[in-house]
């Protein structure tokens, strides 16, 4: 712990970044903000704006929607940078010379989508041998690839949906063939951005008209793009929570996403803008239905190679068969968010969920492990 928090850990709460999931990230850490014990830790806000700056949030920053408007990162406080080595944040002011805030003994990225949940970020933070909240490098970078997500679920025996990858020069270059590919799913079919969350750029097809359409759209968000087989079923979703020590994850009790106002799946309004979208906790399924699924969520988190906490999403299909759709190692993490919501029906209130992540990375030894 470092000398200037011998009382207090410094936690810096890191949100953000430069995606489409900005403002996604804003939300999670303006309720982590809130929940923080300040009495346990001492406290460091830190926005990541659009354009990749590192900044000291201010504090009366705006983390929530308003008036249907999304909030994002004002670039205009204090400047950051972490150094290599020691984790000692450096505060840069135009025309001032840089001041040393302190090390920083835990960063808490509440972060999604590209530069920031798929390994980026984790490898700074390793470089400068800082503690964080949530996996490591490998586990972010697969669990944020949908594609090597689903090979390295497959090859862990577990069960994953028919799907296509198409990657930007295949696309530019092979069409035909991938086209042929996609149609060999049959219809309808989902098509997202491989490297994407929170069901942005996701959009469903019904023939190759809507498909080439749809690959367009979620190219806007990555070049390369996956597209899977609708599966007919119930979506249901389970959250994991590393343990301390060397006992094993933890499994919540499963809750069913339930969509309402129309919606055709679950996509970015209903998760985010509107009221359409409820949980259903504990899901209304078999117990032993259940149980499979909590220890298939517990093999998908090992199988990668997680720490901190994942969600991992599940289709029950009408014949009772369990689908593994993805795992999520930072999901949405508001207080209404799935994840917390299903530990807050297992026992786990968010204040105390919020309060474990942050002692599971302080136990944590930097670097290899």
């Amino acid at each position: 712990m470092s000398e200037q928090s011998t009382s207090r850990p410094r936690v810096a709460v890191v949100f953000g970044g430069r995606n489409s999931e900005h403002a996604v990230s804003i939300l999670g850490a303006g309720s982590v903000l809130d929940v923080i014990d300040r009495s346990k830790y001492e406290v460091i806000p830190i926005g990541i704006a659009q354009d990749g700056r590192w900044v000291l949030a201010s504090g009366d920053q705006r983390y929530a929607i308003e008036g249907g408007e999304l909030p994002s990162i004002d670039a205009q406080g204090s400047e950051l940078a972490l150094p290599s080595g020691g984790g000692s944040l450096v505060a840069y002011d135009s025309g001032r010379i840089p001041v040393e805030l302190g090390e920083v003994d835990v960063v808490f990225p509440v972060m999604h989508g590209p530069f920031a949940e798929d390994g980026t970020i984790q490898g700074l933070l390793e470089m400068a041998g800082v503690r964080y909240v949530g996996s490591g490098v490998l586990a972010s970078a697969v669990g944020m690839d949908k594609s090597y997500m689903k090979l390295v679920l497959a090859a862990s025996g577990l069960p994953v949906g028919p799907y296509v990858t198409i990657r930007d020069r295949d696309w530019r270059t092979d069409r035909d063939r991938i086209l042929k590919e996609v149609q060999e799913l049959g219809w309808p079919v989902f098509v997202k951005p491989a490297r994407a969350g929170s069901s942005q750029g996701i959009s469903k097809a019904h023939d190759l008209h809507e498909l080439e359409q749809a690959v367009e759209f979620a190219r806007e968000h990555d070049p390369k793009v996956l597209v899977e087989a609708a599966i007919v079923g119930r979506e249901i979703e389970c959250a994991v929570l590393q343990s301390p020590g060397d006992a094993p994850p933890q499994a919540s009790i499963p809750g069913e996403v339930l969509v309402h106002g129309g919606h055709e799946f679950f996509d970015f309004e209903a998760k985010y803008i509107g009221d359409d979208m409820s949980l259903s906790v504990p899901a209304d399924i078999p117990g032993d239905v259940a149980e499979d699924l909590r220890v298939m969520a517990v093999r998908a988190f090992e199988a990668l190679g997680c720490e901190g906490l994942s969600r991992v999403d599940f289709f029950y299909t009408t014949d009772g068969r369990l689908i593994l759709n993805e795992i999520n190692t930072m999901p949405g993490f508001t207080a209404m968010s799935v994840a917390p919501q299903l530990w807050a029906a297992s026992g786990m209130p968010y204040a105390e969920l919020v309060d474990r992540l942050i002692q599971l990375a302080l136990e944590r030894a930097p670097g290899l492990r």
